[in-house]
């Protein structure tokens, strides 16, 4: 799995081939902080950016921030205080998903999400 960093300048650069609009200074721009920072969190130089910025970074590279996040080893908040609220349960819950395959995971949340139980 690559680093938080070579993803997302692989992505940008990958966007950039056909729209000159995801050059390191306009994609700097759009989320509100300097090329010379964002060049270095593309070359690891720099720890992974606040959430804010990890989400602005995933709205202007059309990337789900839940994966950027998760790449920079974060959580969002708003997960991070769903999982606050009962933490041994998410714990487990967590713990117990994290062998099951892709298609079993899914399966279950779209049981949750369908409120089929």
């Amino acid at each position: 799995m690559s680093t938080f960093g070579d993803y997302l300048r692989q992505r940008r650069e990958a966007l950039r081939k056909n729209d000159p609009a995801y050059s390191i200074r306009r994609v700097a721009a759009q989320v509100g902080i300097e090329p010379s920072y964002l060049s270095k969190i593309e070359r690891g130089e720099q720890p992974p950016p606040s959430e804010k910025t990890i989400v602005a970074l995933a709205r202007v590279l059309g990337e789900d921030s839940d994966v950027l996040l998760a790449l920079a080893g974060k959580v969002s908040s708003d997960l991070a205080e769903v999982i606050r609220k009962r933490p041994q349960l998410f714990a487990e819950l967590i713990r117990q998903l994290k062998d099951l395959p892709d298609h079993a995971v899914l399966r279950i949340v779209r049981e949750v999400r369908d409120g089929h139980w």
